[in-house]
């Protein structure tokens, strides 16, 4: 019965995918996002009030209907920036939040981090599942884990070293000449 009902779990999981996950938006990504909607809305009342052309008037109406889903999407932020008129949206700080959020964005999960947690995520298996062949695989996976990790370290460190010795790149790298194709593709990925 407790295998039927992990096996299902399981397989409820592959057919959901992985779609529907998402990382969490930064306080930084809501901040900009709820900023985008409120310049659409001024960007939008302005042009009305200016009297602009009735193409311009349609296209801010638009983007500011357009805008109201970043923040649907991603949240209010915990603290509003400062954006009531034009030229509070037209701040400084306003533009250094937008080119931060723009960079917070732009970051991908690190590999290593989804690595770890998809061993931590075996172990858990293993564990729940039982057994000696559960307890087998969950040192096997936390030998895995232990061999990453020291990878890990050891590609940092050599490009640390490499970075702090200049002069030792050449002869670094004729040291490593002979590695597998398979080698060098793993320590390039890991960079």
């Amino acid at each position: 019965m407790r295998k039927a009902l992990i096996a299902v779990i399981l397989l409820f999981g592959f057919l959901a995918g992985c779609q529907s996950l998402r990382f969490a938006p930064s306080e930084l990504q809501k901040q900009n996002a709820w900023l985008c909607n409120r310049t659409a809305m001024i960007t939008a009342q302005t042009a009305k009030e200016e009297d602009s052309s009735q193409k311009l008037q349609g296209l801010t109406k638009l983007a500011e209907l357009q805008s109201r889903a970043f923040p649907a999407y991603f949240g209010l932020p915990k603290e509003y920036p400062p954006a009531e008129t034009a030229e509070d949206v037209l701040s400084q700080s306003n533009f250094i939040l937008a080119s931060r959020a723009l960079n917070d964005s732009t970051a991908r999960p690190d590999g290593w981090e989804m690595a770890d947690s998809a061993i931590e995520l075996g172990i858990g298996l293993c564990a729940l599942l039982g057994g000696a062949y559960g307890l087998k695989a969950a040192q096997f996976l936390r030998l895995a884990k232990t061999k990453s990790n020291a990878l890990r370290e050891i590609v940092s460190g050599n490009e640390l070293f490499k970075k702090q010795n200049d002069q030792f790149r050449e002869s670094f790298k004729q040291a490593h000449k002979n590695q597998s194709p398979k080698t060098r593709q793993i320590v390039a990925e890991m960079k």
